[in-house]
Formats: C-alpha cells, sequence, structure tokens
C-alpha cells in the first residue's frame, strides 16, 4: 500500500497514512484484502470512496442540501431589495447595487484558459469552481465564480452540462443546466421578434403604397395621429425634425415608411436553444398568404445569437438598449445598413430583456458563491460569461477577494476574445491567467489515438507514456505563450485524473514551468472538492501579486484584414489568410459602413489551433481560410467565419437524452452530467 495519496481522496485518523484511490486505479489487490491488511481503512470510508468514484455528478449534488439563496445572499453582503429569488436555490441580482458599491475597490480578477481540448472537454469548469471552494472555504478569501450558462443544445447532445463536476460543481447541477431562470428563453423570443420583424416589413412594403404604409405605421386612434418615441427617432436620423404627422411631405413619408431592405443581404437568422442539424438551411415564405416573398434562411444556435453577445458585454440597461437598437440585421437597395432601431423594434427587445440583465446568484458544492450569466460559445461567439457579473462579483469580494471567470475552449479561441473584445468592453484588468491541461489531452497532442465523444478510451490514455506527454506538451507551450502575448501571469492548474501516472504530472508540471508558467500544480478538486485545489489556489495568489503588463494585441484602428492575419499568425500560428470573396466583399462593405474600427470575433473551430480539427499539437505552415466575414454592431465586433464552421451544432449518432429521464413518483431528473 503506497504512503499518501496524491488524489487526497480519504482521511485518515491513523498515524498510518494510506489511501484507497489505488484499488480503483490499477492495484491488483482485491479490496477485502486490502481492508483486511489495512486495519484503518473503515467501511464508512470505503463507502465514501465508493459514492466519489462511481456516483455521477448529479448524485453528488443532491447529496448535498444547498443553503437557502437568500442566506447566500445575506452572507455576501446583498441588502434585501437587491435580490429577485427564484425558488430556493436561485436568485437574480439587480444592477442597482454597482451603484451602492461604486467606491469599493475591485478584487483580482482571474481568469480561468485551457490547452486545445479533447472532445471531452477538459475540466476548465471544474477547475473554476474547485478554486473557489478553495479559496473561500479552506483558505478563508472572499471568492466569487463567475460562469456561463450552459445551453440546451450540448446539454442533450454530446458533451453534457457545464456545471463542473465531482465535487468542484455548482449546485443544483440540474437546474444550472436546465432553464435556470429563463435567460436563453428571453434571448430566443427577442432574437425570433426581430426575425419576424424583418419578414414582415418586407411583405408590407412589397404589398402596400406609402400612403397605406403610413397610415397603419402612424395611425389615428382617438382623433388623434402622434409618432411614436422610436419614430421620432428615426426622423431624426433620416434629418427630419417635424413632429406633426400632418405636415411630412409625400418625399419625407416614402423616406420615413420604406426601410427597402434587400433580402440577398439579410444576416438576421432564427435561433433555438437545440442541436437541429436540419435548420442550417430553410426556405421560408412559402404559403401563399407571403405573396411569393420566398427566400433561403437558416437557425442558429440561440447561445450564438447577437442578443446573448450583447447581454455578456453590456454594462448597463441602458448601454443593452442602444447595443440592441444598433443590430444591423440587413442592407437596403442602396448598400447602407438597416439597424433594429429603423424596424422600431428596440424597445420591445430591451422589454424582453429587462430580466436577463440581472446575473443570477447560485452556490458551489461547499457554499461558495456563484453568478451564472449569458452564455455565447467561444468556437462561433466570444464564449465569455457577462461583464456585469464580473463587474458586481469584484465589488463584493472587496480588495483582498478573487473574482474566478472562465473563458470557453483553448487559450486561442476563449482567451483571445475575453483579452481583446471583453476586456475593452468592460475596462478591467486580468491578474492571472489558470491554463488547464490533462494529461488525456496532452497525449493526444503527442500523437494518440483519436479521443470520440461516446467511445472508451484507447490504452493509451489509461497506460503511462511519458513519450506522448511530452510530445504533446507543444500545445501546453504554445497555449502558455499565447497567454504571455497579453502580458499576463500564467498558471497552468493540471486536472489529474485517476489513470495518471505520478511520472506523467510531474513531467507536466516541469516543461510547464520550464516554459514560462509561473507555476504548474496539479488538482484533485473532482474527487476532494477545494481542499484538493489548495495548492492551485495559494500559487494563483502569489502570481496575482506579479508585476502584471497587460496589453491587447491589436489596435483596433488597424484595417479589418491585419486585424485577422494578427491572430492568425500570432495566435494560431498560421503562415497567412485568405478570404474568398464574398468575405472580401464584406470586408470592403463594412469598411465603407465606417464599421472597420471594431475588434475581431473568429469563428473557428475549438478541436485545432488550426482550421482543421485533425491537426493536433501545433500546426504550422497553413494558410487560415477566411470563408465570409459577419458583423455584430450592437455585440461591438466583426466576426469572420473560418473554413466551414456552423452555427448551428448537429446531433450525434447517441445524443445525451438517451439517458435523461424523469422519475414521476419523485419528481427527479436522471441522467444528467
Amino acid at each position: 500500500m503506497k504512503k499518501g495519496c496524491r488524489y487526497n481522496c480519504v482521511p485518515t485518523t491513523s498515524t498510518t497514512t494510506g489511501c484507497l484511490c489505488a484499488c480503483l486505479s490499477g492495484c491488483s489487490q482485491p479490496l477485502l484484502e486490502l481492508v483486511q491488511q489495512a486495519p484503518w481503512i473503515s467501511w464508512p470510508k470505503i463507502s465514501w470512496l465508493l459514492f466519489v468514484f462511481f456516483s455521477s455528478d448529479i448524485e453528488i449534488s443532491r447529496a448535498q442540501s444547498p443553503k437557502a439563496v437568500d442566506v447566500l445572499a445575506k452572507e455576501i453582503g446583498l441588502l434585501t431589495d437587491e435580490i429577485e429569488i427564484y425558488g430556493q436555490t436561485k436568485a437574480k441580482v439587480r444592477l442597482s447595487l454597482l451603484e451602492r458599491l461604486k467606491d469599493q475597490p475591485d478584487g483580482k480578477y482571474v481568469l480561468v484558459a485551457g490547452i486545445t481540448p479533447t472532445p471531452l472537454g477538459e475540466g476548465k469548469s471544474t477547475v473554476t469552481i474547485g478554486l473557489v471552494q478553495a479559496l473561500t472555504a479552506h483558505l478563508n478569501i472572499n471568492s466569487f465564480a463567475c460562469l456561463r450558462q450552459p445551453s440546451q443544445g450540448p446539454t442533450f447532445g454530446v458533451k453534457g452540462g457545464a456545471a463542473g463536476g465531482g465535487y468542484a460543481q455548482v449546485i443544483p447541477m440540474e437546474e444550472f443546466n436546465l432553464h435556470l431562470t429563463g435567460d436563453i428563453h428571453a434571448i430566443t423570443a427577442a432574437n425570433n421578434l426581430l426575425a419576424a420583424a424583418i419578414d414582415a416589413r418586407i411583405l408590407h412594403e412589397n404589398t402596400q403604397s406609402d400612403k397605406s404604409l403610413y397610415n397603419r405605421l402612424v395611425p389615428v386612434v382617438n382623433g388623434v395621429r402622434g409618432f411614436s418615441a422610436i419614430q421620432l427617432a428615426r426622423l431624426r436620423r433620416l434629418g427630419i425634425s417635424k413632429t406633426d404627422p400632418e405636415t411630412l411631405t409625400e418625399e419625407e413619408i416614402s423616406k420615413f415608411v420604406r426601410l427597402d431592405i434587400d433580402p440577398s443581404t439579410i444576416t438576421w437568422q432564427r435561433v433555438v436553444d437545440t442541436n437541429d442539424r436540419f435548420l442550417r438551411k430553410i426556405t421560408v415564405g412559402q404559403a401563399n398568404t407571403e405573396k411569393g416573398l420566398v427566400r433561403q434562411a437558416q437557425f442558429d444556435i440561440a447561445v450564438a445569437s447577437e442578443i446573448m453577445a450583447i447581454l455578456a458585454l453590456t454594462t448597463s440597461l441602458q448601454d443593452m438598449k442602444e447595443r440592441l437598437g444598433k443590430m444591423v440585421v440587413a442592407n437596403d437597395k442602396k448598400g447602407e445598413p438597416v439597424t433594429a432601431e429603423d424596424l422600431g423594434v428596440t424597445g420591445a427587445l430591451a422589454v424582453l430583456m429587462k430580466d436577463a440583465i440581472k446575473p443570477t446568484l447560485m452556490q458551489t458544492l461547499e457554499g461558495t458563491p456563484v453568478f451564472v450569466h449569458a452564455g455565447p460559445f467561444a468556437n462561433i461567439a466570444h464564449g465569455n460569461s457577462s461583464v456585469l457579473a464580473d463587474k458586481i462579483a469584484l465589488k463584493l469580494v472587496g480588495e483582498k477577494g478573487f473574482v474566478v471567470t472562465e473563458a470557453g475552449f483553448g487559450a486561442d479561441i476563449g482567451m483571445e476574445k475575453f483579452f481583446n473584445i471583453k476586456c475593452r468592453a468592460s475596462g478591467l484588468v486580468p491578474s492571472v491567467v489558470v491554463l488547464v491541461a490533462t494529461v488525456r489531452a496532452l497525449k493526444m497532442h503527442g500523437g494518440g489515438p483519436n479521443v470520440t465523444a461516446g467511445a472508451p478510451l484507447k490504452k493509451e490514455y489509461t497506460e503511462e507514456n511519458l513519450q506522448l506527454v511530452a510530445d504533446g506538451c507543444c500545445n501546453l507551450q504554445k497555449q502558455i505563450q499565447i497567454t504571455q502575448l497579453f502580458g499576463v501571469p500564467v498558471v497552468v492548474a493540471l486536472n489529474v485524473f485517476k489513470t495518471d501516472s505520478p511520472a506523467e504530472v510531474d513531467l507536466v508540471c516541469k516543461i510547464a514551468k520550464e516554459s514560462g508558467a509561473f507555476d504548474a500544480v496539479p488538482c484533485n478538486h473532482w474527487s476532494a472538492g477545494g481542499r484538493g485545489a489548495v495548492k492551485l489556489a495559494q500559487a494563483v495568489e502569489k502570481a496575482a501579486n506579479q508585476k502584471n503588463s497587460f496589453k491587447y494585441l491589436y489596435n483596433l484602428e488597424l484595417p479589418i484584414v491585419e486585424k485577422i492575419r494578427i491572430i492568425a499568425q500570432k495566435v494560431y500560428g498560421a503562415q497567412d489568410v485568405e478570404l474568398s470573396p464574398i468575405a472580401q466583399s464584406q470586408v470592403d462593405r463594412y469598411t465603407r459602413q465606417g464599421f472597420g474600427n471594431l475588434p475581431i470575433c473568429m469563428a473557428k473551430t475549438h478541436l485545432s489551433l488550426s482550421h482543421q480539427p485533425e491537426r493536433k499539437g501545433v500546426p504550422t505552415g497553413f494558410i487560415l481560410p477566411i470563408s465570409d466575414v459577419r458583423a455584430s454592431i450592437g455585440a461591438g465586433f466583426i466576426y469572420p467565419l473560418v473554413g466551414t464552421m456552423s452555427t448551428m451544432p448537429g446531433l450525434p449518432t447517441r445524443p445525451c437524452f438517451y439517458d435523461i429521464d424523469l422519475d414521476p413518483i419523485t419528481e427527479q431528473v436522471k441522467g444528467l452530467f
């Protein structure tokens, strides 16, 4: 029996230390024989260990009774009138809190990113939760986790939920992973209202005269005709200063009522929060009532909506309303942008989003606070939780506290966008980056066999192979270099699995430190909760006090193509970029329309540094193909589509929903993970 345990899995009161994890990770001794030879091992400890290793995340979540959310709110300094309670375990937090705490100094700001992942994910959410549990529950340091709300696409598709896992997760995990407080539903409703408004406006303009349109848009009510506030704003944008509807000339009426949307330029798509590949290309307007106004369109997944990006980047209700109005949905027949404000729908969108703008308060398994807010994907959007959640949390933890947030997928995607997009919007400067790695992913990058969701891992991933690990550390080294481009200290968190050997763990930490990481720490939070991430928390605390020379990667004033090229070459390692004729045309159009000084949000596969998912490690010498370029003007970025990137995922042969069920007696959800 080995002495001590790198998993810290079983506390013992005996002077003879030992553990049981060996019997679950390669020990050949039968469990009964092990117990007979080691009298310090009790059957309750065995039961506990078996629960750790063989219980699902949802079973672990249910084994802990969360504290009432009003108690949690009081513990972290929220006033009664600053929360809106949803059930027993969730609450919305009002933005008025920012005004009350405006003079409170901010805490330290920590970003959790990762190496290029396998399709299984490498545990960034778990590390985030383990880290805040270690800081608050074990080191008595105020901390807050800020996470994205998971989309129901992956929850019922391949990847499962995003609440963390094991003993480092947000609870109740079924509430976290399903509807939560309805924010994604609000985004879906707002997005699709705007989509409906676009097609309806095209129909009405094609079937009515100027006079008929004007009479319907500005009707006589109780004998009085008047413009609404949003219509007056449109008149001002058109250079018409009149406020009396009866005084407009025929020419002014025509300018007012005609948006003249060019259907071929519509970029606004309908959304649904389900992976549905058959909605990637659809035809709308086929009913006879739509007068032959047929066009091809598509659905995106809801979290790819620009409204989700706006929710994540906005700083206030007024700012959100202005951003919603600026969203460009199409061009008119003269090539000028048409916005949500032009369609008169801004106020309605703001009404649908008025509750979604408030972060949702939840808790970890160890009772530490978590904000869940916004959920843009990192491969097809900017992949970070909300600015507002971060700002509120930074005030609540105080000057010596820590706010830990997570960027989606690898550092080349989520972290790059965190720095170049989110930090520009918020004005916040990160103190340290935690870069999550796993031996499993490093072996894949070192030439190991393909990792496929739902398929058993090959023996290369379950047996010690130092050469594969060493070869795969090139990806870890590259991600450390990417972090250093922004001048922020980096701590590597090695998320340890039971199949990792001590030699493999030591090798990864050694290479990480030699490659410029401030520190590299093995983490066992999945099996031990916050206790398994205490060393990581101590390393992060030290790194946060290091000199920080944060800088952006590019100047916003550079041309769009040059900004794309900088990201491709400095971050991905591409030789150059190549724009399709469509992409170049869009770049020229956005530049002409005055949108050239926005940051870039690359839509690219997360499974490789390149545009080809099968190329692992650190690909070089490739030309990055830009197939299209779109603009999210309200959110405030240009997003190029790399290669064949899709904004609507599909379901696999065996989706997660096969295992999800509801007990009709207890009403408990089964099978979520």
